[in-house]
This record gives C-alpha cells, sequence and structure tokens, in this order.
C-alpha cells in the first residue's frame, strides 16, 4: 500500500486532499481574511464567525485553559492531517491531539468501527462489564504488549484520562508493596491529578499546592542540559547518564540516604511533555536492573509515546526490557477517551473496587482502539514512524546548523523537538545558551501563521514540538519542515 493510501486508508483519497497547500481555502482558492467576519456556513447556511466564537469561549471558559491561548484557531473539518478553520484556513496539525490522534484525524477505519458499533444498537455504557467490544480491544492490546506481559499480564481499566491510570498504576504498588515512597524524574510529566501530579517533575504547576505523599526526585540523563553539567560523549550511555545510574543505585543502597523503601519508580522512555528526551537505551537497562536486583517494581509510562509513535510500537521496546507496569492512554483508544495499565500478574493484589471510575467502560473507544491498533500493526506504522522521523530529524539538524536560535534537534521517531535559545547571549561551560521561551512562542505563531500547529513544552516552555500523525505523507514532512524553516527565520529575525 502507497503512503496516500495508508493515510486515507483506501487505495484513493476522499475529502480534502493531505498535500492541498494548508494557507488555501478548502475549495483550493485563497482563504479569506479571518478578520472579515465571514466563516466557513454551516449545514444550514449560516456562517461560523471564529472571533465571536474565540471570544465566547474567553468569556466562558476558566484561566486553565492552555492550547486555546496559543492556537487561536476554531477547526470545523479535519482529516488526516489537515485541519479547516472556521475561517477557511488550512492547517497542518503537529500537534495530533498531544499525540492521541496516531492515524490523524477523522481516519476511515476509525470511523468504519464507530458507525459499526453505533448501527448495532450495542449498549454504550456498561462501566466494566464484559461486552464484544472489549474482549476484541483486550485482545488486540495483549497481543501488542512487550515481552511476557503479551502472555501474562493483567489490565486494569481506568478513567478515561492518562493521569488516572497513573493514578492506578501508583495506587497498585503502593497496595501490593504496603510501602509509600515513589520514585520519579527531573522533567517528568505524568498528569494532572494529585498522584500523578506528584510524581510530575514540573514546579510551576503545582507549587500553590500541597504536597501528597512521599516522593523521591532522581536525575533523568538529559545532554543538552547535563544534571550533573557534563554534556554528552559518543556512545549508547552518555556520561551524565552513567552519573545518573551511579547515584540511583548509591542513594537507594545508603542507609543514611533518607530514602525508604520504595512502593514503585515511574518513568518515561522519552519525556514528552518535558522537552522531547530520550532516555538511552543503556540507561533504561540498567534502571530495569536496579529496580529487580531491588525488588522496586518498574512503571513505563507510554500515555504519549506508545502505539507506534517513537518508531517501535512501544518506547521501552528499543531498550528490549520489560517492565513491570504500563500505564496507557492517548492513542490506544483510537482519538476517544480510554485509558488502561497494564501489569504482571503476581501484582495484581488489590481488592474488588480498590479502582474503578464511571467511564471507564467506553465501548466506542473500545472498538476504535481496536483498529487503530490493528491498523498500527497490519500498515507496520511504526516503522514508518521511525523512517519519516530519521529523515525528519536529519533534516531539522541541517535547519539548525545555519540557525544560532535552535540550541539542539532530539527525538525518537515521530516525536521531535527543537530547543530555542537565546542566540546572543553566553554559552555556559558545555556550550549551552539559555532558554528563550520568548522567541519559541515566536517560532510557534510564525508557524501558525503560515498554516502549521505545533506546541511548545520543556524547560520554560522553549522546545518547539512535532507530533505528526502515523500516517503522515513524505509531501507534508517536506511542508512541515518547510513552514517550520520560514518560521524560525521570522521570529530569529529582528522587528521591523
Amino acid at each position: 500500500m502507497t503512503i496516500s493510501a495508508i493515510s486515507s486508508g483506501s487505495a484513493g483519497p476522499s475529502g480534502p486532499s493531505a498535500h492541498a497547500d494548508p494557507t488555501t481555502s478548502p475549495t483550493g482558492g485563497p482563504t479569506g481574511d479571518p478578520a472579515d467576519g465571514h466563516g466557513v456556513p454551516n449545514a444550514d447556511g449560516r456562517a461560523r464567525a471564529p472571533e465571536g466564537i474565540l471570544a465566547r469561549q474567553r468569556r466562558r471558559e476558566s484561566s486553565a485553559r492552555t492550547y486555546a491561548r496559543n492556537l487561536p484557531i476554531v477547526p470545523v473539518h479535519a482529516e488526516g492531517m489537515t485541519v479547516i478553520g472556521a475561517d477557511g484556513r488550512r492547517y497542518l496539525d503537529c500537534l495530533s491531539g498531544a499525540g492521541t490522534l496516531a492515524l490523524g484525524h477523522n481516519h476511515p477505519v476509525v470511523h468504519e468501527a464507530i458507525r459499526g458499533l453505533l448501527h448495532s444498537g450495542a449498549p454504550l455504557h456498561v462501566l466494566d462489564l464484559a461486552t464484544p467490544e472489549k474482549d476484541a480491544f483486550t485482545a488486540e492490546l495483549l497481543s501488542c504488549l512487550p515481552g511476557d506481559l503479551a502472555t501474562s499480564a493483567k489490565l486494569h481499566f481506568c478513567g478515561p484520562s492518562g493521569a488516572d491510570a497513573v493514578e492506578a498504576a501508583l495506587k497498585l504498588t503502593q497496595t501490593v508493596t504496603g510501602h509509600e515512597t515513589l520514585l520519579a524524574f527531573t522533567g517528568g510529566y505524568h498528569g494532572m491529578t494529585a498522584g500523578a501530579l506528584a510524581v510530575t517533575g514540573n514546579v510551576t504547576i503545582k507549587e500553590r499546592l500541597r504536597p501528597v505523599g512521599t516522593v523521591v526526585r532522581l536525575p533523568y540523563p538529559y545532554p543538552y542540559r547535563c544534571p550533573f553539567g557534563v554534556g554528552a560523549t559518543d556512545g549508547d550511555c552518555p556520561d551524565g547518564a552513567r552519573l545518573s545510574i551511579q547515584y540511583i543505585e548509591r542513594l537507594l543502597d545508603d542507609p543514611c540516604g533518607g530514602v525508604t523503601q520504595p512502593a514503585a519508580m515511574i518513568v518515561e522512555a522519552v519525556q514528552g511533555e518535558g522537552g522531547v528526551v530520550p532516555a538511552p537505551d543503556d540507561w533504561l537497562r540498567a534502571i530495569r536492573r536496579i529496580t529487580a536486583e531491588r525488588g522496586i517494581p518498574l512503571i513505563l509510562d507510554e500515555v504519549q509515546t506508545g502505539v507506534g509513535r517513537t518508531g517501535a510500537f512501544w518506547a521501552v521496546e528499543h531498550s528490549g526490557i520489560t517492565p513491570d507496569v504500563i500505564v496507557m492512554s492517548k492513542a490506544i483508544g483510537g482519538g476517544l477517551p480510554l485509558a488502561v495499565i497494564a501489569y504482571r500478574e503476581e501484582l495484581d493484589g488489590w481488592t474488588p473496587g480498590a479502582h474503578t471510575g464511571t467511564f471507564r467502560g467506553n465501548q466506542l473507544a473500545m472498538a476504535a482502539g481496536a483498529a487503530t491498533l490493528r491498523f498500527v500493526r497490519s500498515e507496520a506504522l511504526d516503522l514508518r514512524a521511525a523512517e519519516v522521523g530519521a529523515r525528519m530529524l536529519a533534516d531539522l539538524r541541517t535547519i539548525a546548523a545555519g540557525r544560532p536560535c535552535v540550541g539542539d534537534v532530539r527525538g525518537l521517531g515521530l516525536m521531535i523537538g527543537l530547543e530555542v535559545v537565546d542566540p546572543d547571549a553566553a554559552p555556559d561551560a558545555l556550550g549551552t545558551r539559555p532558554a528563550d521561551p520568548h522567541l519559541a512562542a515566536r517560532v510557534r505563531a510564525e508557524c501558525l501563521a503560515r498554516g502549521l500547529i505545533v506546541e511548545l513544552g520543556g524547560r520554560h516552555d522553549a522546545v518547539v514540538r512535532l507530533l505528526p500523525p502515523l500516517t503522515i505523507t513524505d509531501a507534508e514532512a517536506d511542508r512541515v519542515l518547510a513552514i517550520l524553516a520560514d518560521a524560525l527565520t521570522a521570529a530569529a529575525s529582528p522587528p521591523r
């Protein structure tokens, strides 16, 4: 099957062309001026003026809203990687619902699964009762899991968010071990609920809240901004990563180190919200050895990295290790809310009702999720992500070489980040310049003005993140790179 066919789910395209210039209108003509007040008409002919919708959102919704502040668009139609706003403009979506849309928007196999369930008359809400849809989804999910989890894992359906799945994983390991202390990493992000936020590294979002439980923060390898100040060397395990391993081992074994016996360690194989920082494979293997030798359950948060995103079906597979618990959400629901944890059978020690949720039996999400998992595997989209991601990374490094405002380009598969720095600031001892969040925000705005949706992450929100769907075509990838290169030049140019 061709790349275009993978993107559309059939031998021929349907709907808006995936290769169309994102700055043209749905009919192929030039876009109208968003300021003229005329929007794309509804089915009844009434225009949807984006300014009024955005104004009402600002008035009605809380000050905690995020994406809507930085991306002032009103999507009304989407297919594949293309989003059409109410003003008629087209955009290439490199956010993909923060990695939720593995197959892009409105993929035919997802639509078919949802329509089939709706037309069947099957119940849509059944709590945690068994259904044919749930049976099919669990069979598909189990067959995808790494290592011996594929044959022996227990599954638990959570409230439909990654944060609730993290909560379930933490509660499970604390219940089974009888311990409270949790080990987490600098730069980690695991969600916004109390327990998930406690193991998250970002200080800003929790500094006004009272701490929950005992969390010991450990150094995550980050070669560009090494927590040990030694930077990186060639090889599979940079100097900073080796020091991290040594530090963790010594801390855990130190009777005066202040760390009581942990209930679990939680880690991401690639820190997404933390700035797209991949963990070295050798480091992850050492982490697995350290936890196994000390009887500490290892939790892998695959909420954003799972289902082919990093060039393997699960990011942990790059290192070849098998964790004790995997946390899953986002792409496993095919774009609909769903969250599951998979864990070793011997950890299944909690009592009935120990972790429940009204919407953990989302039948539509299970149908869409099973279809997505099957399609990603049948079309080898994880390998496709590895191939396209490697090419995009290489091209981005070429683009960055002539732009001192880009301090680092990194990623794994189709999870890519560019760290934006102040090109005029003095570098530190490692040659690293300070992050420039204001310049990064200008890059994001320039991308949007040119028809590309990206978001920021990392320290100081200075990392431009690319999370395109796994179905991205070669032409779309080229267009993304061209827009981003123009946006970097425009953002770095002095204002007139």
